[in-house]
């Protein structure tokens, strides 16, 4: 008895359903490896895809070397956020943590190397953690996300050590303002706070929302996007991207783009952006636009700077799409990786 016919047709169901995954995929996270050598992004089906950088560098790369090196199923919920120690990549779906073993996952080994929950008191739901900071100052792992909470990790003792309470609604990002030893944590609330990683205490709130030059309330007040350079921060979402000088916690440039950016990094002397439009925005700290360069997805989630591999240094933006950009000159995409 032949069983081909039957066999066939599952296999073009399954070829069916992952053309129509392909379709409708979002990559939320990104992180490279220690040696700058990989790249691992997350999808909304709760996988993570392992891409070899320095393969798809190389003056030999084909077209293969363009797709995973591995794709494995690692949480049940999307993957939201991801970052890497010097051995571990980490990362993190709805209320749960894990992490793999980068020398395992580069050959294809995907066993998980510890996984953690977090057991919120804040609501029934399990909630979405959407903001990984590693603080190496004192090997702590920052988690943001549904709960309102920022909560923080002992990496040694795989415990949670002690959380940080005062926003009103959830938590989109965070960054790590590390010669202060502090936090700063942006969310739908409207808010911005500032955090003592000493004491746990909050030292500034910023209600962006309600500063007239930043307000902008036909998109809301919710702030999607933050970054941290010693003195100043810049932030955008609802309200307008803005740089702010911390210590005087006041605005002192406001960006003429009109879409809400998702992601936002200090880049040498530039502010690098990108969000609910096709484009990465290359920003001159005086508020002027100095570049808007076309990328595959419509919207960008995420949007990182290799620093690990200096002979190979590249930007890669991913979001609405099975693609990542890959960037070896900032000024225009090199190529994509797909995940297949």
């Amino acid at each position: 008895m032949s069983y081909s016919g039957p066999t066939k047709n599952w296999s073009r169901q399954m070829d069916i359903q992952r053309s129509l995954q392909l379709l409708q995929m979002n990559i939320f996270s990104q992180c490279y490896s220690p040696c700058g050598k990989y790249l691992a992004v997350g999808n909304n089906y709760g996988e993570i895809a392992i891409f070899s950088l320095s393969a798809a560098l190389s003056s030999e790369a084909k077209e293969d070397n363009k797709k995973p090196m591995v794709l494995f199923t690692a949480h049940e919920s999307p993957v939201y956020s991801m970052v890497s120690t010097d051995r571990q990549l980490i990362s993190a779906g709805d209320g749960e943590v894990k992490a793999w073993n980068w020398n395992e996952v580069v050959k294809k080994g995907c066993k998980e190397a510890w996984s953690r929950i977090i057991h919120s008191r804040a609501s029934l739901e399990i909630p979405e953690i959407n903001s990984i900071v590693l603080n190496k100052k004192d090997n702590t792992l920052l988690l943001g996300g549904g709960d309102t909470y920022v909560h923080v990790m002992d990496l040694e003792s795989g415990t949670f050590t002690h959380v940080l309470k005062g926003h009103k609604d959830y938590i989109h990002c965070l960054a790590l303002r590390e010669q202060f030893r502090e936090c700063l944590s942006g969310s739908e609330d409207g808010t911005v706070r500032l955090w003592d990683l000493r004491t746990g205490g909050e030292i500034h709130t910023i209600e962006v929302y309600k500063y007239e030059e930043c307000a902008r309330p036909h998109h809301g007040k919710f702030i999607s996007c933050i970054a941290t350079d010693c003195d100043f921060m810049v932030c955008g979402g609802g309200p307008a991207l803005t740089h702010w000088h911390l210590r005087s916690v006041t605005p002192t440039t406001v960006f003429p783009l009109p879409e809400v950016q998702q992601q936002v990094m200090f880049y040498q002397d530039l502010l690098l952006s990108a969000g609910h439009s096709p484009t990465i925005n290359h920003c001159q700290i005086n508020g002027d636009i100095k570049a808007q360069i076309p990328c595959t997805p419509q919207t960008i989630y995420s949007m990182r700077v290799n620093e690990n591999l200096q002979e190979n240094k590249v930007l890669t933006a991913a979001g609405t799409s099975s693609k990542i950009d890959v960037f070896t000159n900032f000024g225009y995409r090199a190529f994509s990786f797909t995940i297949v």
